[in-house]
């Protein structure tokens, strides 16, 4: 297992007139290219302690540490992922994070900003993504302060992609997978009524998201990327020692 997605979708429960059941949903995409749902679990998005037990459950089960986790600003769930796997390296989903920014701006403003969000996104490698969310805010920080507040938070986590080979940057940069699979098995079924209790609601959605997991296309993995895969995670142990090694030399000075 390569890279890590965590997300959440919300059913209805018919017992509890207008309230949400949360399930809770990670999936993988493997060193063969392919994409696999793995866990799911009841419980809050937003929540710390949720998210916290739904990814012991991975570990218990043998999970080991991903290159990547792919998650959207929920604190609760960051917080969970980089408590569970340190070592990983978070990206934050530029699905919602083009969501959030976007909502912060006049509806007329929105076709000008997108483009250049876009950009960012699609940045051939992190130093020019980087450069290229400097001219962003430079040029719409004056006028749309909040927006822009919200285009840089975690901004070191939305260019992360840029440093993984280019042929799955589209594919690791969102947690939409999910959301999407759903609402498209969704309409293939024509319907899923409200579930009569938690146990049904899980099992109901377990069942259609994994009809819509047969569907999912593999990702290219070719020797090439395998290599490129390796070199980043060494990068990464390389930098983490270096790291360790300068926080031990600060607390013996």
């Amino acid at each position: 297992m390569v890279y890590l997605f965590a997300d959440a979708i919300y059913e209805s429960l018919r017992q509890q007139a207008g309230l949400k059941e949360g399930i809770l949903v990670t999936w993988a995409i493997l060193l063969d290219g392919s994409k696999v749902l793995i866990h799911m679990s009841l419980g809050n998005k937003e929540s710390y302690e949720d998210w916290l037990e739904h990814f012991r459950d991975l570990v218990r089960r043998g999970l080991r540490t991903p290159l990547t986790v792919t998650t959207d600003g929920a604190p609760g769930l960051i917080k969970a992922a980089c408590a569970i796997w340190p070592e990983a390296q978070r990206i934050r989903c530029w699905v919602h994070k083009m969501r959030n920014v976007l909502d912060k701006v006049p509806e007329e403003v929105r076709p000008l900003l997108k483009p250049y969000l876009e950009a960012v996104r699609d940045a051939p490698d992190i130093e020019t993504g980087r450069r290229l969310a400097e001219e962003v805010v430079a040029r719409f920080g004056e006028a749309y302060p909040s927006a822009m507040r919200s285009f840089q938070e975690d901004l070191d986590a939305s260019l992360a992609h840029l440093e993984l080979p280019a042929v799955h940057r589209k594919h690791i940069r969102t947690t939409n997978l999910i959301e999407r699979s759903f609402e498209e098995e969704r309409r293939r079924a024509k319907v899923i009524p409200r579930f009569r209790t938690e146990k049904e609601c899980l099992k109901l959605v377990f069942a259609t998201l994994w009809q819509a997991s047969e569907r999912w296309r593999r990702i290219r993995f070719s020797e090439h990327e395998r290599r490129q895969v390796q070199r980043y995670r060494e990068e990464r142990h390389a930098r983490r020692r270096q790291r360790n090694h300068e926080e031990r030399k600060a607390t013996v000075a």
